[in-house]
This record gives C-alpha cells, structure tokens and sequence, in this order.
C-alpha cells in the first residue's frame, strides 16, 4: 500500500498549475503587495493624523516615500532580464508585504515610517509589475487571451480590503498601531494562495520560444506611452493616497471616510471586465482615452461639491477608471514585448512612479498652504487632461 500511495501523491505535488489558481494565486499576491502594503495606509492615515500628529506635508511626503520605493522597485525589475530572478524577486515582495505592513506599528518615529514605506513600495512593485509579467507570459504561453483584467481584481479587492478592515479595526481596537499589526496578521489569508500558487518559471524551450518574437516598441510609442502614465500615476496617486482625508475634511462627511474608499474597490472589481472588452470593441487607445476623461471628472466632483453624493460619485467614477487604465497600459505594452512583459511594463512604469512620488508632495504641500484639497483635485485634472491629449496622438490599437 505504501508503494501505492506515494506516486500519486509525488504526482499531485508535480501537478501542473491551473487558470484559476495562477489568477486567484496573482490576485491574492496583489491584494498583500498593494492592498495591504500600499492600500492600508489610505484609511489608516485619518487616525495616524489625529493620535500621532502627523501634519500634510509629513503625510504626503509618507506617500512619496512610498513610491520611492516602487520605482526602486520598478528600476530592478525593468533590468531584469532572468526569469527565475524575476520569479524570486516577486517571491521575495510577498513576505516583504506581510512584514513591512506589521512593523508601522512598532514606532512612531517619521524615520521608521519612511523605511517601511519604501520597502511597502518596493513589494508593491514585485506585485503590479512582475507578477502580472509572469501572468501574462503565462497566459501567452498557455495561448490564452493576453488580457490582465482578471488578474487586476486584486487591486479593486485590496481597496475593498483596506477600507473594510479600517472600519472594523477602529472599532475593535481603536490605537492607530494595533490597526497596522492586525493588517498585517489578515495578510496571512492571502500570503496562502499567492505563494502557493505563483506563476511558474516557464522551462528554457518555451521561454526561448517567446523570446524568439520580436518586439514592437518604437522610441516615440514608448516616450508618448510614458508621458501619458506619468500623467495616470499623478490622477492615481492624489486620490489613492487622499481621498479619506479629503472626505473627513467635510463638516456633513465625517466618519464617511472609510465607505468612501470601499467604493472604490467595489467600483474597481468588476471594471476590470468592462475595460477588456471597451478595448476589444474601440481598440486600446481609445479604450484609454475614454478612461483618461471620465476619471478626470471623477477627480473635478469633490472639488466642485462637498456633498456626500459627490464624494460617492467620484470614488466609483475614480476605481472604475484607474484600474482600466493600469490593466489595459500594462497589457498592451506587454503583448508588444512578448520575450520579456516584465520588463518593459516596468520600464514604462518608471513614469507613472515618477508622478507617484512628485504628486503627493506637491499635493500636500498644496493642502497644508490653502488649509484644503481643491487646488490640488483641480491640477490633478489638468495634467489627465494633457495625458488624454498625448494618447490621441497615437494610432490606435485593434
């Protein structure tokens, strides 16, 4: 009997990987990364500000920080050429998530904070970028659609996580610090699958048969493509790192926060499958340019009204347009880079970090000069609005 039993389970434990695993395995991988070591800083920031003293500028240099770290992260991975490197380096990025998340509980010295936040980003990175890379080399091996709007869930699903577990937490255990080692300790649900089921290292044939395609970045696509990210990632940024500071702000909006910020993972999470198919009908650019306008005037409403239905309004119209620009950006510059996705999705996302660590500053700086958001929502428009204007110089995609 015992001859019996091992070669089966020798075999299950050689069993190739299915669709749905690498998808949840990616989607819990990017919910840990970003969700929670990116993500749960966005709800925790309010009571951060109220129990520790933490001003705008301190705050908005925080986020900067943040993204100092992913485009740390996006520089490594954009010179990585070695799958198993860029395999072990997203490996790594998940128990990165779970430890820098735990340990902004243990001070609260600005210093620490910051260290941890770089290193949050640099997880971050591992997980939007590589992860997603090897998906969609796995996808393209499997001569499946090269669509990440599936794997995207994960950040709609992380901000859902973010928000609701905020909002729990501060009732539970109301001390900004015991929220953050809770955040971390909840990672442990979705370090599992992540690192169970990650992507495989493809074996050398098939990697060299994908090599062998060539890729079809000229310099203009490629500089063009950049500056238009570079202005996603400052519409990104400001909402992502502000939008319950600015809602708590409002005398009729407090303690809405948090609901707030749960709407724009709702919004997110099925977006994800209207966007590919918007792209399949209009083609990507124009997919693009369509999410570019709408999550521009998603950003305009809070500006324009301190209403609750205003703030509602723009957090759905903000998840529903930032994930479609994130999934269909990073899938069309990986279907032109088929030998190597990872790579050339960070190498654009270099400018989308960029935008990252340059707008909260500004922004912040903005809030704690005027004493409030509006001047910076209104800038944020005006440079989606340039990046709308830069794609329309492109030829679309079919």
């Amino acid at each position: 009997m015992h001859d019996e039993v091992n070669p089966r389970s020798d075999a299950a434990l050689h069993r190739p990987l299915q669709a749905w695993q690498v998808m949840l395995g990616g989607i819990c991988g990017l919910v840990l990364t970003i969700g929670l070591a990116r993500f749960a800083y966005t709800p925790l920031l309010p009571a951060m500000q109220a129990q520790t003293g933490l001003n705008d500028a301190a705050a908005g240099a925080l986020a900067a920080v943040n993204y100092g770290g992913y485009i740390a992260g996006a520089l490594v991975a954009a010179w990585m050429d070695d799958v198993r490197w860029r395999h072990r380096f997203y490996s790594a990025g998940l128990w990165m998530a779970l430890l820098t998340t735990a340990t902004m509980a243990l001070s609260s010295w600005w210093p620490a904070w910051a260290l941890w936040r770089f290193l949050g980003g640099l997880c971050g990175a591992t997980g939007m970028l590589l992860g997603s890379g090897l998906v969609l080399g796995w996808l393209m091996r499997q001569g499946r659609r090269p669509e990440l709007g599936v794997y995207f869930i994960g950040l709609g699903l992380g901000i859902v996580v973010s928000a609701l577990g905020a909002k729990w937490l501060s009732a539970v255990w109301p001390e900004w610090s015991d929220q953050w080692l809770a955040f971390g300790v909840m990672g442990l649900v979705f370090f599992v699958p992540a690192w169970l089921w990650r992507p495989p290292v493809p074996p050398a044939p098939a990697a060299a048969a994908v090599a062998a395609a060539p890729p079809q970045l000229s310099r203009r696509w490629m500089w063009t493509m950049a500056l238009s990210y570079f202005a996603a990632g400052w519409g990104f940024v400001i909402s992502a790192t502000f939008t319950v500071a600015i809602v708590e702000r409002e005398p009729a909006l407090a303690g809405q926060g948090a609901w707030v910020w749960a709407l724009v993972g709702l919004a997110a999470m099925p977006a994800v499958f209207l966007w590919d198919r918007v792209a399949r009908r209009l083609g990507d650019i124009r997919a693009l340019m369509l999410a570019f306008a709408l999550q521009t005037l998603s950003i305009v409403l809070p500006a324009v009204s301190g209403s609750l239905l205003a703030a509602f309004v723009g957090a759905l119209g903000y998840g529903a347009t930032f994930i479609g620009i994130v999934s269909l950006t990073l899938a069309l510059v990986g279907r032109r880079a088929p030998n190597n996705p990872g790579k050339a999705m960070a190498r654009l996302t270099l400018s989308y970090g960029a935008a990252q660590m340059l707008a909260p500053v500004v922004a912040g700086a903005m809030a704690q000069a005027t004493g409030g958001f509006k001047g910076a929502l209104w800038l944020t428009a005006a440079v989606m609005l340039a990046g709308m204007a830069l794609l329309a110089t492109l030829p679309d995609e079919g």
